[in-house]
């Protein structure tokens, strides 16, 4: 199969992230109906045949996409660092998710497949790896579970699972982001507040948190995701 003769065979040529950036503008502007071999190629100024010599189709261009979206939110929550206080820093991880995922909504659907409006990805075949456990993935998801292996060092937390801890905030962190984004806390003045807080609370105290200080180490979280800097 003959390349593009307007493109060259370099490594560096950056074809494949420029197929990369428009199928996410695309994503982002007119929904994933429009990402096609053909437009997203000419979005990039080039032909069909490109995306099928560089990721062999659709869905391998869409695996791309997911990566670049999982390493977006893995130098974010990179920047999130590592506090004194691990609760706070989880839930601004989860904050962090949050207002990723208002700000790309398609893209997060593609990453995580959590919505109905979510159908144009292909069903992975026997063997094919998933977004899960691509290495992009891993590698924001990473930050995560250490997060949680440092609340053991909140005296009051009884941590036996770090990987279950993480894996039980990563889940209600993206119920409550799928539910938000299809407008079910429409009702609630400051559905993060009024809902979203509450939860990482109550999971807080499962653990053994006090209530206080669970809900003081979230609302410092809120005061560095909303308002960050010194």
């Amino acid at each position: 199969m003959a390349r593009d003769s307007t493109v060259t065979d370099s490594p560096s040529n950056g074809i494949a992230e420029r197929l990369i950036e428009a199928a996410v503008a695309m994503l982002a502007e007119e929904g994933p109906s429009a990402i096609k071999a053909r437009t997203v190629a000419a979005r990039a100024g080039m032909s069909s045949m490109v995306v099928y010599n560089y990721f062999g189709g659709i869905p391998e261009l869409l695996s791309a996409v997911e990566d670049h979206g999982f390493n977006q939110l893995g130098e974010a929550f990179a920047a999130v660092g590592a506090s004194e206080d691990p609760v706070a820093d989880l839930f601004t991880m989860a904050l962090t998710t949050l207002a990723y995922a208002r700000a790309n909504p398609h893209l997060y659907d593609a990453m995580f497949g959590l919505s109905t409006r979510a159908t144009y990805r292909p069903t992975p075949a026997k063997g094919e790896r998933r977004a899960g456990h691509s290495p992009a993935f891993n590698a924001a998801y990473a930050h995560v579970i250490e997060a949680a292996e440092r609340l053991r060092t909140v005296g009051e937390l009884t941590i036996d699972h770090p990987a279950a801890a993480a894996g039980a905030m990563w889940s209600y962190v993206h119920g409550y982001i799928t539910l938000e984004l299809s407008n079910h806390f429409a009702e609630f003045a400051d559905p993060v507040r009024q809902v979203l807080v509450p939860m990482g609370v109550t999971f807080c105290v499962g653990l053994g948190a006090d209530r206080a200080s669970a809900l003081a180490s979230h609302e410092t979280a809120l005061r560095r995701a909303w308002h960050p800097g010194p």
